[in-house]
């Protein structure tokens, strides 16, 4: 038998493990976060607020809804544990790319992205560049590897890394309960010339001596201009991670410059009136205007150091040229 240990890695709350032989606390499961109330029905657009979002060549939907596959407890239940959960309720068509991790302590709220192959018009255009492969974008893993396994916690746990077909990278790690491989039909790996590498990030769970470690995993490159897309699925081995090694699954790829899934107009007019929050001033109280755009249209002079008549603010320009030391007048 073997406990886990509550600890910190990395500046991240993680969970360690070391033999131990004393009765196993049961384990209380996280609860699904919901909505105060449900979400509203949103004007007409295009791909805002339909759960499905175009990455070029793959449509990808969140699945929020989970179903528990293995716990492992911690010293004499000090800490909640930790839970690995796959995606159920994926709508048809659509793929599973590896299961879900996280701590009991936290609300069941996370996500995994699960993807089908988009089949595009032929006037559309969606790609920011040319596939010259007719290899689909999705296919089945050839086999597995078992990564590591353990008769402790809530049962045995047993974690697989699907082996990719040539050409094709894994989206994440498999969990069961059961010694017997996973049906290659479980999961789907991901062309990969639509993947972006990934990297760890939080620690979730480490054995005694770091000799099994689980973490988060996030895009390497990161930003406004970066493709990457974060899976939500975990990364888990038996070795030392290097800062720069690349791991062995992946991340997905933004190929669709369109942005479709963004908000209009009307649709963030809708948000800020069904979100934002309303401020109600008493009508006998003096409130000050908050506008920066009110006190330049009503008197706010730029003066030069050393000048005696001062000139109005353009409100309208984002930026002024200021030369030497100047004062701000409101008359």
């Amino acid at each position: 038998m073997f406990e886990l240990l509550g600890g910190k890695m990395f500046g991240c709350e993680c969970f360690c493990w070391r033999k131990h032989t004393d009765h196993q606390y049961p384990l209380p499961q996280p609860q699904p976060f919901f909505l105060p109330s449900p979400i509203p029905e949103w004007p007409l657009g295009q791909g805002f607020g339909t759960g499905k979002i175009n990455l070029g060549e793959l449509e990808v939907v969140k699945i929020t809804e989970f179903e528990r596959v293995w716990s492992c407890s911690l010293l004499r239940g000090k800490a909640e544990g930790v839970t690995f959960y796959k995606p159920v309720g994926i709508p048809d068509g659509f793929f599973c790319l590896g299961y879900y991790c996280q701590p009991n302590d936290q609300p069941l709220r996370g996500y995994v992205l699960a993807a089908r192959e988009r089949v595009a018009s032929s006037t559309e255009v969606y790609c920011d560049y040319d596939s010259d492969t007719d290899f689909p974008a999705l296919r089945k893993p050839v086999n597995y590897s078992l990564i590591w396994s353990t008769d402790c916690g809530s049962g045995c746990g047993f974690f697989w890394l699907p082996n990719p077909p040539l050409g094709y990278k894994a989206m994440g790690i498999l969990v069961t309960d059961t010694q017997d491989e996973p049906d290659v039909e479980e999961v789907r790996c991901v062309r990969e010339d639509l993947t972006e590498t990934c990297e760890i990030m939080d620690t979730i769970l480490a054995t005694d001596a770091n000799t099994f470690q689980v973490w988060t995993t996030r895009p390497c490159k990161r930003g406004m201009f970066c493709k990457g897309v974060s899976v939500g699925t975990f990364f888990c081995c038996t070795y030392f991670i290097s800062e720069n090694q690349e791991l062995e699954i992946a991340c997905l790829k933004n190929l669709d410059p369109s942005l479709h899934a963004m908000p209009n107009l009307d649709q963030i007019h809708a948000v800020i009136k069904h979100y934002g929050a309303t401020v109600f001033f008493h009508p006998k109280e003096d409130c000050m205007p908050s506008s920066v755009q009110w006190f330049f249209k009503n008197g706010a002079l730029l003066y030069k150091d050393g000048k005696v008549n001062g000139e109005p603010i353009d409100y309208w320009a984002l930026t002024c040229r200021v030369e030497g030391q100047m004062m701000v007048h409101f008359g």
